[in-house]
């Protein structure tokens, strides 16, 4: 839509002043603060053209204007600009508590996750990287007695997964020495994580066991099988899991959220239901011409009728070049969006750097 500077203005101040007070406008309230050396008639009258336009709408015939889901679509496409000292505000804070080198992935997204929600007094959500592009951080085969080995796999995300595996009958009826068999395992799992680390579960569950070598082509079936169920049981624990942070403080700060009806629904959405928000969340999207990947979903432009009140800004957190995971911010359509994308956009750039880096690592 498009609006002349004097509109902006004042749909933006309109929308600004909403923000701040969580009460409908009246164009007195604009005058000085807002909209300078702009009569309180002028304003009155561009907010009418406003709200013909279905940018502004009145909750009541004698309560000033409040921005409708349009108006704050304009103010968030035209109007804004993210918060530079913001988004170097939540990169310092994540640089200085959250160590990468130190810290399982899932400690490292929920320490984000705390890190956004006390910051921006809004609901953090970060879902875990998709079991798909988990990857092998290491593997180890420990026989058990004379017939089992334990094949133990520890992931990127330190979640360390095992499974018992028959070995193949040969070594059975050749009644090989026990402690032969253990130097044999050893072998073979160094040769295995020379091979395979790096990989992620989904590429190593289907690969072309005949690479293993005539040496230990024996044990290529078993493994393979091994393997595959240890990606099935990760794709199972991981791959929707949303971690979530905030509630308190959204109880606390955002009025919007003080009804109980309302705040049970999102409630059940958030702890039963992520399946179905878990989409929303991950989803990739091209850079706009400023290079920022954020996607702003405002009141009913969210398809889940629990959240069609609320705003959800989220990114994609990557993996090199390969989206692997989310962070989002859900809020009331009240949002302050410039701080909120921001946010968002820091704590995905830093992710994706510590998920590049554990491929380096």
């Amino acid at each position: 839509m498009k609006l002349s500077p004097r509109q902006q203005q004042v749909l933006g101040a309109t929308v600004r002043y909403y923000i701040a007070t969580a009460r409908p406008v009246g164009s007195e309230a604009l005058v000085d603060e807002f909209v300078p050396r702009v009569s309180s008639a002028t304003i009155r009258n561009t907010m009418g053209y406003l709200e013909k336009a279905g940018l502004l709408y009145q909750p009541h015939p004698s309560a000033g204007r409040v921005p409708s889901d349009s108006g704050y679509r304009v103010y968030v496409d035209q109007l804004i600009t993210p918060s530079e000292a913001l988004f170097h505000q939540v990169d310092h804070a994540l640089s200085e508590h959250l160590n990468w080198e130190v810290l399982s992935i899932e400690a490292l997204l929920r320490g984000a996750a705390q890190i956004l929600s006390t910051l921006s007094g809004y609901i953090a959500l970060v879902t875990m990287p998709q079991a798909s592009t988990v990857q092998l951080r290491h593997l180890q085969l420990v026989q058990i007695d004379a017939g089992r080995a334990m094949l133990i796999v520890v992931l990127d995300s330190y979640e360390t997964q095992s499974t018992l595996m028959s070995l193949p009958q040969a070594d059975l009826e050749e009644h090989v020495d026990p402690d032969y068999l253990d130097r044999e395992l050893q072998i073979l799992s160094n040769f295995l994580n020379d091979q395979l680390k790096g990989r992620s579960l989904q590429e190593i569950a289907s690969l072309d066991w005949s690479e293993l070598g005539r040496k230990f082509e024996r044990y290529a079936e078993v493994l393979r099988l091994s393997l595959a169920e240890i990606n099935r049981r990760s794709q199972l624990s991981i791959s929707s899991q949303i971690l979530i942070n905030g509630i308190a403080e959204v109880l606390r700060r955002q009025p919007e959220f003080s009804e109980l009806h309302q705040l049970q629904t999102i409630m059940q959405l958030l702890e039963s239901e992520q399946d179905q928000l878990w989409p929303l969340i991950f989803e990739s999207v091209d850079a706009d011409e400023t290079g920022r990947r954020v996607t702003v979903r405002i009141g009913s432009e969210n398809p889940l009728e629990p959240i069609r009140s609320c705003a959800l800004v989220s990114a994609t957190y990557n993996r090199g070049s390969v989206p692997v995971g989310s962070v989002g911010m859900l809020g009331p359509t009240r949002m302050v969006y410039e701080d909120a994308i921001a946010m968002v956009e820091a704590a995905a750039n830093y992710l994706s750097e510590a998920m590049s880096h554990s491929i380096e690592g």
